[in-house]
């Protein structure tokens, strides 16, 4: 009997161990300090280009893509749009409105969400978090997602993304966004 207790500790030691290092663990506050400074009102503005790839539950990519993206801001509140395309042949296209409060506070709302996304920008880091319902031929399941996104020196924005359903990591996505180099911008 102790024994099974001496295991059972060691692995809710493990799990919380795990739980507060893990991706998910992480704080807007924990980039606070950190340069340069991502506001999404300027660094995710324009015609932009995004490239990544998204991997399954067992770390293994599933599917890679290439998305033409365009933010209009008025003030705190923008649009982007995007333009996917997999490399299944499928595309995809999705709207995004945000707003942006004076303290960095992000709310999100799209077609695909399940109520209204919450983030928050502080530093070099800006993290939102919602619920999406995929479609009918992508498994038309409710998702929990946590993004986070990291601006680099270059302005590049790095972008981690972890779906979760029933709190289980099914999907992860890595990817890059970056203004539109002027050669493709121009013949799109």
């Amino acid at each position: 009997m102790t024994l099974t207790f001496i295991c059972l500790g060691l692995f809710v030691a493990v799990l919380v161990v795990l739980y507060k290092a893990s991706f998910r663990a992480q704080k807007p506050s924990d980039y606070a300090t950190m340069t340069p400074v991502f506001d999404i009102r300027d660094h995710l503005n324009g015609r932009m280009l995004c490239e990544g790839v998204i991997y399954g539950p067992f770390g293994r990519v599933t599917t890679r893509f290439v998305a033409q993206m365009h933010a209009e801001w008025q003030g705190n509140t923008g649009q982007i749009t995007e333009h996917f395309r997999y490399d299944s042949g499928n595309t995809q296209h999705r709207e995004w409105m945000l707003t942006v409060s004076d303290d960095g506070q992000i709310q999100a709302e799209a077609p695909d969400l399940l109520g209204t996304g919450h983030g928050q920008q502080a530093g070099s880091a800006v993290m939102l978090n919602y619920t999406i319902q995929l479609t009918k031929d992508a498994g038309g399941h409710a998702l929990n997602v946590t993004d986070w996104m990291y601006l680099m020196e270059n302005g590049t924005v790095m972008n981690r993304s972890q779906f979760r359903k029933f709190g289980i990591k099914v999907a992860e996505l890595v990817a890059t966004m970056r203004p539109m180099p002027m050669e493709e911008s121009l013949s799109k």
